[in-house]
């Protein structure tokens, strides 16, 4: 899957969930597909990227991200997101008090992939 898989950026591997302009039903596939590769990684060894924005979101989708946010924290060492706006504040405030995780917040993709990349 294009939108969700891991990528190379100065030499550090990188999970990327891309869910920019996506319907709800689109969104839950990466949502799963995130969840499998993430999960199969050893704990605290994943840092990912999550490009939002411009999609639909419905509660299956928000619930999909509280329960990956939670499934996905013992091997999420850092976590970036980019395009957050509006509305998707909101959600991203409730899937981090929720989840009780930490997610850096930026405005491109090139300065939250530094970011990740970075000890």
């Amino acid at each position: 899957m294009d939108r969700s898989k891991f990528i190379q950026h100065k030499g550090r591997e990188i999970y990327m969930l891309d869910c920019s302009d996506c319907k709800p039903e689109e969104i839950v596939l990466i949502i799963d597909e995130c969840a499998r590769q993430v999960q199969s990684r050893p704990e605290k060894s994943v840092r990912t990227l999550t490009i939002a924005g411009g999609g639909r979101f419905d509660n299956q989708v928000l619930q999909k991200l509280k329960d990956l946010t939670q499934g996905n924290a013992p091997y999420v060492d850092k976590a970036a997101v980019v395009g957050i706006t509006g509305l998707y504040k909101v959600v991203m405030n409730t899937i981090k008090l929720f989840s009780k995780r930490e997610f850096h917040l930026f405005d491109s993709v090139e300065d939250a992939k530094d970011f990740l990349a970075s000890n």
